[in-house]
């Protein structure tokens, strides 16, 4: 794959968690690209081998495991696979995330008219379910915080490496009808800021990294329509991306790549870098 500029990741053993899907596969393909073993991580075991097999068709060193963010057992077994293989994890990307239904409101706004309605799949603030939230706090701030305490021991010791994790431009500013993914983010963020300052004395950096809006298979339905077509809410997506377009997962690898190098941002720890195409800076007027 191309990729904006190589780094020298060469010896250093990446381990990116999520990386069955469409973006974390791509950030995975361009740390193997600038020479680093990569391990992809997911809960699906086909997934991870299938990005690992691409990988090593084109040259680079990768291997998949199976993992639950959100089970330190299963951590700790895929690292223990790891080391076996590879030796000690250098770079950890926190790229495992994802919403629920449960967290979602069928609205942008509440209306006097919906406070008391009963509709079959309609939820309004009131109907928002705790287990739901619960499932995406656990998933994004929780999917981040396990697999941190798993990966990156072995660099404190070594007294070297990098995590980067993964938050959203909607940790900046969040969206309708997501509250529970807009603040989990934050809390990726923020936790991300807190991680840079308590890691500091061991030789850990600390990134993240805010994507804004990219297709992916989590959010093409609600994005397009069945014929491409952008759906009313990816109409107003566009509209409020200065850039008039969507992110492709290659965009994200200039960031990625700059943090994930000593060389690069050695200096460089508890920044959240927004990839949005302008999302983010445009006021809506």
């Amino acid at each position: 794959m191309a990729i904006p500029f190589k780094t020298n990741l060469d010896g250093k053993v990446a381990a990116v968690t999520g990386g069955g899907g469409v973006l974390c596969s791509c950030m995975a393909k361009g740390l193997a690209e600038s020479g680093a073993k990569v391990v992809v991580l997911d809960l699906r075991k086909e997934a991870a081998d299938l990005v690992a097999a691409e990988i090593k068709a084109a040259g680079g060193e990768a291997m998949g495991a199976a993992c639950n963010v959100l089970e330190r057992e299963s951590l700790e077994a895929a690292l223990a696979d790891i080391k076996s293989t590879y030796g000690p994890v250098d770079i950890l990307v926190n790229g495992a995330g994802g919403n629920h239904p449960l967290g979602t409101t069928s609205k942008e706004y509440l209306f006097a008219e919906d406070i008391d309605k009963v509709e079959d799949g309609f939820k309004t603030f009131y109907d928002l379910d705790p287990k739901g939230i619960e499932f995406v706090f656990g998933l994004n701030f929780l999917g981040t915080l396990i697999p941190t305490q798993v990966f990156s021991k072995d660099m404190a010791k070594s007294g070297s490496g990098v995590i980067i994790n993964i938050s959203s431009m909607n940790a900046f500013t969040p969206l309708t009808k997501i509250p529970a993914y807009s603040a989990a983010k934050a809390a990726v963020s923020n936790f991300t800021s807190w991680l840079s300052v308590h890691m500091s004395k061991v030789g850990i950096r600390v990134n993240a990294i805010a994507p804004g809006f990219f297709l992916t298979d989590q959010n093409r339905a609600l994005l397009t329509n069945d014929d491409g077509s952008m759906t009313p809410r990816g109409q107003t997506i566009i509209s409020h991306t200065p850039m008039n377009k969507y992110g492709t997962p290659e965009d994200l690898l200039g960031a990625l790549l700059w943090l994930a190098s000593d060389e690069g941002a050695g200096f460089v720890t508890g920044a959240v870098i927004p990839i949005d195409g302008g999302f983010n800076a445009f006021s809506g007027v």
